[in-house]
């Protein structure tokens, strides 16, 4: 549960931990709920409680750093010890450990149980109306009064806790084995009575469902609420990553584990299945760590439900602090080789060769050999098997095998031409010249000033800055000056010349290709209705924006889109906007079931930067155990258009990993021999925003 409050502040990269691991303390706060004495007892839980047993052992036995017995704290009914896990020990608890929290410390925080929704206390800061919330065991009904249920902790509560926490400094993880699916029954068929359910229909807790739907339907809430979640991301602040059992529209189960076993129990199936991961991989990544956990779900037929992993999944588990960067798809094998759902979008190149890994949180040296890519699109790529250190890729292979990327081949290219020569700054171009082309990678193609290209880098002697090198459009004029990015020649020496230009030139190209691709895919070839629609101030109405004439926006005006799936599949929906500044802005990811309907508000426009924009709903299909497609890592700030030395933190980052390369970027194919189905589909609307009356 929570997925949708959280995902508002792990857009941002979190900041990585300064203080050295060995210099800290690790708390861990476990909390589980199996009996609900103001519930019928149908909707009574066994596992809560063997699952927080599970983590405090593992915590205090096998973790890879240590958690020392005293500072693990286990609120659940059915554990020896353990105190009643009521809304007011939790919050105790909460209170208990944020006072003793230093900077530098660890904290696993886990929550097992029941979930459910409520209309929000305060709906601004819901886009749906609706608050997510955690039923503790003392949890009473829907108080008309008081506008909430008695005794629930409701995400809010649970954020502001959190982020009182990372204040500290304190470096979180949070797992969530419950869930809070407004549907309580969606076609689930259960295999035995030993499965249940962990989420509470908001009816069973005394709420009037019409209520709930009316809530839902007039809440899209205001996107500038956003900004002011309780997880702000703030770069002081401890570093946050979140693990959830389910989707949204999901529920997750609890069922008798390990399966076969005469002493097996009531665990929850995701919690179970967690530290069972850990325990094989205690060095490994957290991103390598959920796709381990999607991998057994699949091979295993665990659950149905799809877990969600979101923050800085490329940190190693338990250390809050960074990791080395891990590019991996899971792979399907096809008679001529191997596909998987990954292409020019995600940084792949023809010739890239990639591991072939029999788990995805394996060392690279695990590999059973390696593949390299023979064809590239735009959302999938296909390989072939090769030989590589004397290793030869075996006939057989285990199933949902992962394809992890080794080298650095990018072909994410923007040709630039350079400037004629005779000038001063392009002289200084040409002394920098070695060490830009170094710098920029096969993302940059450089052709001489006579020949077409996508950009142009222009002298211009009349204009108030002679001494700059001018980034000018394919067609090499600009409609104002003032907005066209420019780099200054004269205070800079070769090498910070070719950085400013380099970092200037790489933004300009992720965005520029990102539009190519925009315009390549196309919309049609997925049943997802899309609309896009806009209000303004007091004004409550949405409109929905025509996609031609291109439309025109003003400051204040908040943008909208509505989707619903049509397809018999799961569908991924990415929402980016490309400004005239050239930044790019991620607004928003989630997956569609089939049949699920989208309300969703996205952003405001400003008057900081106008001109012609775009936004793209970027939709893929998707199968189940599969990661959502979370195409945030493509986010960036917006060119400086006199440009200094150097980026941001964050662009740095991006800078480092390479365009594209993500642990979160995956989309789910087909198995092979059957119909591959409707390809992705990226839709455009290209607005321009000017200024207001």
């Amino acid at each position: 549960m929570l997925r949708k409050l959280l995902s508002t502040a792990l857009v941002a990269l979190p900041a990585l931990l300064a203080t050295p691991s060995l210099a800290r303390e690790n708390y861990a706060l476990l909390i589980g709920v199996n009996d609900y004495p103001s519930l019928e007892e149908r909707w009574w839980l066994k596992g809560p409680g063997n699952d927080v047993a599970l983590v405090a052992q593992y915590l205090t036995t096998e973790a890879p750093v240590p958690f020392l017995p005293e500072h693990v704290t286990v609120l659940s009914d059915g554990v020896e010890g353990a105190k009643d896990p009521t809304l007011a020990a939790i919050r105790t608890a909460f209170a208990d450990l944020t006072a003793e929290v230093q900077p530098g410390d660890f904290v696993y925080l886990h929550f097992s149980g029941h979930g459910s929704q409520s209309p929000a206390l305060d709906p601004s800061t819901e886009l749906d109306g609706l608050d997510e919330i955690f039923l503790p065991r003392d949890i009473g009904a829907w108080s008309d009064k008081a506008g909430t249920v008695e005794n629930s902790l409701v995400d809010d509560e649970i954020g502001q806790m959190i982020d009182g926490l990372r204040a500290k400094g304190g470096n979180v993880w949070a797992v969530f084995d419950s869930c809070h699916s407004g549907t309580a029954t969606r076609s689930v068929e259960l295999a035995d009575d030993d499965v249940l359910m962990r989420q509470v229909p908001p009816d069973a807790l005394g709420i009037d469902p019409d209520m709930m739907e009316e809530t839902a339907s007039r809440s899209i809430g205001d996107p500038e609420a956003q900004a002011e979640a309780p997880f702000d991301g703030a770069t002081e602040d401890g570093s946050f990553v979140a693990f959830f059992a389910a989707q949204t529209t999901e529920v997750t189960p609890e069922k008798k584990l390990p399966r076969g076993k005469p002493d097996r129990k009531p665990q929850g199936v995701f919690t179970y299945t967690l530290m069972e991961v850990l325990a094989e991989y205690p060095g490994a990544t957290y991103g390598q760590i959920g796709q381990e956990v999607l991998r057994l779900y699949s091979v295993k037929n665990l659950a149905r439900s799809t877990p969600l992993f979101e923050g800085d999944l490329d940190q190693v588990v338990f250390s809050g602090e960074g990791g080395t960067r891990v590019s991996q798809w899971q792979a399907e094998v096809t008679d001529t080789g191997l596909t998987i759902p990954a292409g020019t979008l995600h940084g792949l190149s023809e010739g890239a060769v990639l591991a072939v890994m029999r788990s995805a949180a394996d060392a690279d040296s695990a590999a059973l050999g390696y593949v390299q890519l023979v064809s590239v699109g735009t959302f999938s790529s296909a390989a072939q098997p090769i030989e590589k250190d004397g290793k030869a890729l075996p006939a057989e292979l285990p199933k949902a095998v992962t394809l992890r990327k080794l080298d650095d081949a990018l072909d994410f290219t923007l040709t630039v031409a350079l400037p004629p020569v005779g000038s001063a700054p392009a002289d200084a171009l040409a002394a920098a010249f070695d060490e830009l082309a170094d710098l920029s990678g096969p993302r940059l193609n450089f052709v001489k000033s006579d020949q077409d290209a996508d950009l142009h880098l222009a002298v211009l002697p009349d204009s108030d800055r002679p001494d700059a090198l001018w980034v000018l459009p394919s067609t090499g004029l600009s409609e104002t000056l003032s907005a066209t990015p420019s780099v200054s020649t004269a205070d800079k020496d070769p090498t910070e010349l070719a950085e400013a230009l380099s970092d200037t030139l790489t933004k300009i190209a992720r965005a520029q290709n990102l539009l190519k691709l925009g315009a390549a895919v196309g919309s049609e070839s997925l049943d997802v209705d899309v609309a896009i629609q806009t209000r303004n101030g007091p004004d409550e109405e949405l409109r929905e924006l025509p996609f031609l004439p291109v439309p025109t926006l003003v400051p204040d005006d908040e943008v909208h889109v509505l989707a619903r799936n049509n397809t018999d599949g799961p569908v991924d929906v990415n929402v980016l906007y490309v400004s005239a500044d050239w930044s790019i802005s991620h607004w928003f990811s989630g997956r569609l079931q089939p049949g699920d309907e989208l309300e969703q508000g996205l952003f405001k426009i400003t008057d900081d930067v106008l001109g012609q924009e775009r936004m793209l709903v970027i939709l893929t299909p998707a199968k189940s155990h599969s990661p959502v497609e979370d195409l945030s890592y493509l986010a960036q700030d917006a060119v400086d258009p006199t440009r200094g030395i150097g980026g941001s933190a964050f662009d740095e980052a991006l800078t480092e990993a390479g365009f594209g390369e993500t642990t979160r970027g995956a989309i789910g194919l087909t198995p092979a021999g059957k119909d591959s189905g409707p390809g992705p589909a990226i839709l455009q609307l290209e607005v321009r925003t000017v200024a207001g009356d």
